[in-house]
Order: structure tokens, then sequence, then C-alpha cells
């Protein structure tokens, strides 16, 4: 009998999170291992098809605006009851909290809460109160804590926590062998129309406010006014797209800047890039940089990036956003001149001595999944 497990998400879209599972659930035995995902949303996701194909099953709930927290749970329980999901897997941040007491109400056996971010907003006294409340339930109902760098670990379990032989760090997986081939550099140039003598520095990632593109804009424009033949790639969409446009014609770049919208694969792009930023004001992970280093990309980020993401093999480079535009502009421009050539194996052997590697992850899920403690 296959073990059935019920992944809560708030919905299969483009992002870190989603995009981690999707690398798992194509991977994971699946003659062992049954994939269910819950969605709040209210369409469908980009990755709801192919989850399908793969055999696994989307179930659409929606939050009960009449009875809020007590509602989901009541709901949620339900669902893991009538389909008796031999694990609960939590995405949800600190509504993990709300899953993981459906879970045990509904009595699956194995409830883990997944911490995949650091995000921080200010939030008033009711706020803080529901964080607290959520992580005492978090901490009670839950068998196993995952998380994807010990900061986002402790954002959401506190950091007692993470000295327990249940917290396990499960690195955010990237199929990262595809990555290495560059052999379709000149084919995401001829398709964006790039010329070759054009620096092409990008990032690929949500269009919201955490990954700070109008930052990239800046350096764009200051990099445009020292005469320099530049294009920047922003692969992704997100609700803030009509803002970005309107930042790109405030800062005069329409020939500079294209944004592609959001694609299933992003090797293409990755492989014609010369330079990979990625200045976010705040990040869980930082999945994408694993795979621009694993496009023997040179990636320049914010110090908000988790240090997890360093493969160590020379290609990262982390500046404080204060240090300003004009400073990361030249941090560019002497990354391109002193840019070398990383080879295949030695971006293997860092993924297998990170336990990055898939075999790694899989022996990590595959026991917690199987209900060693």
């Amino acid at each position: 009998m296959k073990k059935k497990i019920l992944h809560v998400v708030g919905g299969m879209d483009v992002g870190g999170t989603e995009t981690m599972l999707m690398n798992l659930y194509r991977n994971i035995d699946r003659e062992k291992y049954e994939f269910h995902f819950i969605s709040y949303y209210g369409r469908e996701g980009f990755y709801d098809r192919e989850i399908k194909k793969l055999g696994g099953e989307i179930i659409h709930l929606s939050f009960s605006k009449k009875l809020g927290a007590l509602g989901s749970i009541l709901e949620l329980r339900r669902v893991i009851k009538e389909n008796n999901y031999d694990v609960v897997h939590t995405h949800t941040l600190f509504n993990c909290g709300i899953g993981v007491l459906a879970a045990w109400l509904g009595s699956a056996k194995v409830r883990i809460s997944h911490a995949h971010t650091v995000f921080e907003e200010k939030s008033g006294f009711f706020k803080k109160l529901y964080i607290k409340s959520m992580r005492k339930l978090i901490e009670k109902y839950s068998t196993h804590y995952f998380a994807c760098s010990n900061k986002a670990g402790e954002f959401l379990f506190g950091s007692d926590i993470l000295k327990r032989d249940n917290y396990i760090f499960i690195p955010n997986y990237v199929d990262y062998k595809k990555f290495m081939d560059d052999s379709s550099r000149d084919i995401g140039r001829d398709i964006l129309q790039i010329k070759k003598d054009e620096i092409v520095i990008g990032h690929v990632g949500r269009l919201i406010e955490a990954k700070n593109h109008v930052f990239i804009l800046k350096i764009v424009e200051v990099l445009k006014s020292k005469g320099l033949k530049v294009k920047c790639i922003f692969v992704g969409d997100g609700h803030l797209r009509d803002e970005i446009e309107s930042n790109i014609a405030e800062y005069s770049l329409k020939n500079e800047v294209i944004i592609t919208g959001m694609v299933a694969e992003t090797k293409t792009f990755l492989s014609c890039m010369d330079i990979f930023l990625l200045p976010s004001k705040y990040e869980g992970f930082g999945l994408v940089l694993l795979e621009a280093q694993s496009s023997g990309l040179h990636c320049i980020a914010s110090t908000a990036i988790q240090d997890e993401t360093d493969l160590e093999i020379g290609l990262l480079e982390k500046y404080d956003l204060n240090l300003g535009a004009e400073f990361w502009a030249e941090k560019i421009l002497e990354r391109i001149k002193r840019r070398r050539n990383i080879t295949s194996n030695e971006i293997d052997t860092a993924f297998v001595k990170k336990e990055y590697d898939l075999d790694s992850i899989l022996k990590s899920l595959d026991r917690v999944y199987g209900g060693e403690r």
C-alpha cells in the first residue's frame, strides 16, 4: 500500500516552496508515496496539471469567513480523516499550527511543520497574539520540524526547537544537473533578441516587493549611464508587474529591461545571463541561487540571503543593500572582469558535499515519511 502524503500549501503556483515540492515529487518513489495537495486558490495553480499527470490530487478548500481558523481546522480535519493520510506536511508559515492541529485531530501519525521563510513584518497586538498561539500549536502537535535554513527554522519555531532531535534541515532541492549544460546560452539570447556584445544581468522570481526589482532597475540605470550595452531580464510574474513596468518607463529603461512572464523552465534564460542578481529584502532560502550557481553563473545577492545557499565554489558574493546601486554596479563590473569558468565536476562535488543532492534529501524524507522519529 502506498503511503499517502498531504501537503498543505496555499496553492501550487511558481515559487520557491512550490518549485521545491515539484522537484521532490518528480523524483520521489511514486510506487511508495502518493502526494496530495491542499489548495486555497479558487482557480487552477501553475503546477496542478502536472501534479495530476504524476498521479497526485489537488484538493480545493476555502477559508470559512464565519468560523475563521476554527472552520479551517474542522474542514482540514474532515479531509484528513476521510482520506486516512499517513503524513500531513504543512508549508503555510504560522498557519502550520492550524494544519498540524487538524492533522492530530484527523489521526495522522506524522505531522510536519516546514519553515520556508524569514519574512518579518510590523504586526499589532492581535497579530503577535496569533503568532504566539500558532507557535504553541506547532510545538505541541508537530512530530517533526523541517526548515530550509536555520534562520527560517528559528523564525517559525523559536531557537529552542532547533536543538531537538526531530528538527531537520531540509535544503530546498534543485535538479541542478539539468542547469549544468550551457548549450542553451545562444538560444536564450536569440529568443530575447539580445546581441552578443551586450552584458546581461538577470533575476528569477515573482514580481513582489520582497524581491526588490526596483533596486535592480537602479543598477541598470547606473550601468547605462556609464555607456555600457546592458540588458536586464526579469524571469517571472506577479501582482507588482504593472508597477514595475511603470518604474521601467520612469527610469527610461524600456530598451534595456525584458520581463518574460512566468515560465516552466528557467534554464534557457539563466544560461544567457552574465551575472545573476538577488537583492532580496528577505528570503527563507533562495532556491534560485542554487539554480544560478548550477549554471555556472556568478551571483551577487543581498545579505538577507541565507548562508546555506552558498555552494562555496566562488560564485556567490553578498552585499548590504544600503551600499547602494552605484556600489553594486561596480561589483558587477569587477566580477565580469575576473570571472572564471566553473567545471561541472566542481558543481556536482559541491552539491554532494553539502548533501543538497537528491539522494541525501530523499533519504531524509524517507526516514520521516516512513515513520522514524
